[in-house]
């Protein structure tokens, strides 16, 4: 865990910078400078560009993450292990560069009526999805060097803050909104060249065919890994799509931009298990690779503790105050209540199981996983046909969160069944009943007055003080007790250095 420990706080403190960066550029000056149709618009057409980048990766990021152990050398170039991926990931753009075509007419007629703007806008997705592939490729092969700031750097605050920029140029009509349109949908291939550059500043591109030095076997088996991954790594990502795309098909524009923003908005829950999960992944990959069922069932644990801690502390903190928080907002965002409490719902339940998907589709039985992401999407489609007619957006919010508790229990028990590990502890009951008390007695005793601002400022204090204070005083949760002190002892280390 020490690799985890400094290192994910460094990602999780860059994320955040990022996620407040994130929150002003989308959840103040989108609001402020844009009507609800163009921020569905624009959610809509990054979201399925985002999809298009999935598609296209062709599994390659699960492969990085399973086999570049087995390749890393320095003085063999890492076998070519990056040149063998980029071109898988180039071919797989060519392929779906020609479904987008191909397909555009009968795409584009679900959409005519209700959200022809999308019509209008189509292509982009081909851009940003090229974009954001090679992002994913050059991130996930450095995160296996261990090298993970330069691409939350690029990717959570560089482009925030070019984004920011051109937000307040469009707020004070310096450039029109269909200039604005096109130099935000480019920003989304900064963060790939930034990390290219950065390839190169190290040598790690090789251009020759010849570099690839990766055995026939081991080219088949990285081969069947990445198609049999290929829907694995679209399962999270099309439930969010296609609950975007749905309602702009059955609903229209505005209600998807309210809908993608208050995704956006329970976001931050996400921010601390990405963090620790995206250093934590090449930990896994290792310990299969030694055989080493003790140290992963360790690193499950800890993961899952310490993540379940901060899903329930942002939860309390976002939940004791969402009256306040959204008296902030227009009122026609005053649905977003409940779709925000479902999706996070769904997302504490995501991080708590911790690194369940990851040891899962590093594992020799990684092929089963495609059985779970099929049910995923299955029960998400068909539980949005019932729900959004009757619901709306709220009912959209229910069916992600019923199937992502069903998709990862799934998961959840497939780990233990095969490989006798979880990730539960008898402390975590402690953490999860001093939970229910700090919320139980907010409750009872907690009137609301008129200020919000004041509300949000006691409450949190109270929030600090109930939950925070009890288990950090009492021990009873020690991993995270742990990873507190080593947080703030890097904190005091640094400011010390300086």
């Amino acid at each position: 865990m020490g690799i985890i420990k400094k290192d994910a706080l460094r990602t999780m403190v860059l994320s955040y910078l990022g996620l407040i960066l994130g929150y002003l550029n989308r959840g103040v000056f989108f609001i402020l400078f844009l009507t609800s149709t163009q921020i569905g618009l624009i959610n809509l057409i990054v979201s399925v560009g985002l999809l298009f980048a999935q598609c296209a990766n062709l599994g390659t990021v699960y492969a990085v993450w399973k086999f570049f152990p087995f390749f890393r050398n320095k003085e063999k170039n890492n076998h070519g292990f990056l040149l063998l991926t980029s071109i898988i990931v180039s071919l797989g753009v060519l392929l779906f560069v020609c479904i987008a075509v191909l397909f555009k007419d009968a795409i584009n007629m679900h959409y005519q009526e209700k959200s022809k703007e999308f019509v209008q806008y189509y292509y982009w997705i081909i851009p940003i999805g090229i974009g954001n592939v090679f992002f994913l490729l050059f991130d996930n092969y450095l995160r296996g060097m261990y090298k993970n700031i330069i691409g939350v750097l690029s990717n959570e605050i560089v482009t925030r803050l070019i984004t920011l920029f051109l937000l307040l140029l469009y707020g004070i009509h310096f450039i029109s909104f269909e200039i604005f349109l096109t130099l935000h949908f480019i920003v989304y291939f900064i963060p790939a060249i930034i990390l290219l550059l950065y390839l190169l500043k190290k040598n790690e591109i090789q251009f020759s065919i010849k570099s690839i030095q990766i055995p026939k076997r081991f080219k088949k088996i990285i081969l069947a890994f990445s198609l049999y991954n290929y829907l694995n790594s679209l399962g999270a990502l099309v439930v969010v799509t296609l609950d975007s795309l749905m309602i702009a098909s059955y609903i229209g524009l505005k209600e998807t931009g309210i809908y993608t923003q208050i995704i956006f908005l329970t976001s931050a829950l996400m921010i601390p298990y990405r963090s620790i999960v995206r250093v934590g992944s090449p930990l896994v990959s290792v310990y299969w690779k030694n055989k080493d069922m003790f140290k992963m069932k360790e690193l499950y644990q800890k993961i899952s503790s310490v993540s379940l801690f901060i899903a329930l502390f942002l939860f309390l903190l976002i939940w004791m105050n969402i009256n306040d928080l959204f008296s902030f907002l227009p009122k026609e965002y005053t649905i977003g209540k409940w779709v925000f409490l479902f999706l996070m719902i769904g997302k504490m339940l995501d991080m708590y199981f911790g690194i369940n998907g990851v040891i899962f589709l590093t594992s020799k039985k990684y092929k089963f996983d495609i059985i779970f992401t099929i049910v995923l999407i299955a029960v998400v489609y068909f539980l949005n046909l019932i729900f959004i007619p009757k619901y709306g957006i709220i009912g959209t919010a229910i069916s992600t969160s019923i199937s992502f508790v069903i998709y990862n229990i799934g998961r959840l028990l497939f780990v233990y069944f095969a490989y006798k590990i979880h990730p539960f502890t008898i402390k975590q009951v402690y953490l999860i009943l001093v939970f229910v008390l700090t919320l139980f007695t907010y409750y009872l005793i907690f009137p609301l007055t008129s200020n919000p601002i004041f509300n949000i400022f006691i409450q949190s204090c109270y929030l600090l003080f109930t939950f925070c204070f009890t288990l950090y005083y009492f021990d009873l949760e020690p991993n995270t007790k742990e990873y507190l002190h080593n947080a703030i002892s890097l904190i005091k280390k640094k400011i010390l250095e300086k």
